[in-house]
């Protein structure tokens, strides 16, 4: 299988990468800053280009048969749109090259999800210092909800670094449900690319922590 991983160069992305590439598949990674990004494989091509530069994206979609991002962002300025923005150029390089599965990492607390991560993180870490990224994450959301591909999207709890444990709870909704607020990007990444092989997500938002 040939995948393409956007934001291949961040904490997340970089695990897609080395998970995807243990389990034999073919990766194409694709990243601003190639140096970022010393992994070296015999399965693996590293694309520079710009997610806000559609015809780089464009250019890396054709010939794949799915497509993972870990895409993120540090910065929490208003009216930032460079998620929701690089997204709709992901869809449509998509949607044009005839590439249909999209599995994309959100978070806990988006959409469906605003009352899930608990009190502290919704009532006060969120609207004080991600209120811009939470919303420009909705907008992503929305994009790919009311597109045509085979999609799923991943909603993890808090991230950490910790190893992959498979250990971790999956679910539409965790409402009246007991989970703690963590989750390491290697128990994430490996369950975004379990959904190659199984349609039973697609077209839902799922949440995951342990």
């Amino acid at each position: 299988m040939k995948v393409l991983v956007f934001g291949a160069s961040g904490a997340t992305g970089r695990q897609l990468v080395q998970q995807a590439l243990n389990q034999q598949f073919s990766v194409t990674a694709f990243v601003r800053d190639p140096a970022k990004l010393t992994l070296r494989h015999p399965n693996l091509r590293v694309v520079q280009g710009d997610i806000l530069r559609a015809e780089t994206v464009h250019q890396a979609v054709a010939g794949h048969d799915a497509v993972l991002s870990g895409l993120g962002v540090k910065k929490n300025q208003s009216g930032d749109t460079t998620l929701s923005d690089g997204t709709q150029h992901i869809i449509d390089a998509m949607q044009r090259h005839g590439v249909r599965r999209f599995i994309c990492e959100s978070s806990l607390g988006v959409g469906s999800s605003k009352s899930e991560p608990g009190f502290l993180f919704g009532k006060i870490i969120a609207p004080l210092f991600l209120k811009h990224i939470m919303a420009d994450k909705e907008r992503q959301e929305a994009l790919i909800q009311h597109s045509a591909l085979d999609w799923t999207i991943v909603r993890p709890a808090g991230l950490t670094n910790g190893k992959a444990t498979g250990g971790y709870k999956v679910a539409l909704s965790f409402a009246n449900a007991s989970i703690k607020g963590r989750i390491s990007r290697a128990d994430v990444a490996q369950f975004m690319l379990q959904q190659l092989t199984t349609d039973a997500f697609v077209g839902r938002a799922v949440g995951i922590s342990y």
